[in-house]
């Protein structure tokens, strides 16, 4: 072995070194990226997986929610239904009272105006009744006034005619009276 070939050796053997030391190297560099990209790829699939999970129970908690919404909404509407059937049933109850009440002021004025109308009617007979009287006693005063206007004008009549008999029979004698004062 030469020196040529002993340093060619050596070359060669130092170039090997390097090369098993480069290789060795970059073993470890791809073993830590290996091991770097499979702590990534494990925190990947980690938060992934923590992700998946969060998303899986949010979706359940939204699936019960929307299972539950129909109920809610059938009991809200039950609920509005109920609230409106009492209000129905209470403005019933007061348009039967109104009405009640309302029937109960008519009768009473109907009453009222019959008792009115009664007693105007009454009030009528009694006046037409007093009527009646006074014009049978204003009659009866006429008629006994007429009498007596009539009694009084046949006694005047006859104090009248008395009295002409007497103015005659006075004349009568004062005329013969002159004869009689004359013989």
């Amino acid at each position: 072995m030469t020196t040529a070939e002993t340093e060619h050796a050596s070359l060669g053997l130092a170039e090997i070194r390097d090369l098993k030391r480069t290789v060795y190297a970059l073993r470890e560099e791809l073993e830590r990226s290996r091991s770097d990209t499979g702590e990534a790829v494990r925190q990947a699939i980690s938060g992934a997986n923590a992700e998946i999970a969060q998303m899986k129970s949010t979706i359940a908690v939204l699936r019960d929610e929307l299972k539950e919404w129909p109920i809610r909404r059938d009991e809200a509407v039950t609920l509005a239904k109920t609230a409106k059937l009492d209000e129905i049933r209470q403005l019933m109850a007061t348009s039967a009272a109104l009405r009640e009440a309302l029937e109960t002021a008519r009768a009473a004025e109907e009453t009222a105006t019959r008792r009115a109308i009664t007693a105007a009617q009454d009030e009528i007979a009694q006046l037409r009744a007093t009527a009646v009287t006074l014009r049978e006693a204003l009659e009866q005063a006429n008629l006994s006034h007429q009498d007596a206007l009539a009694a009084l004008r046949a006694q005047d009549q006859a104090e009248i005619a008395q009295l002409r008999a007497m103015v005659q029979a006075l004349h009568d004698q004062l005329q013969a009276t002159p004869a009689k004062l004359g013989k």
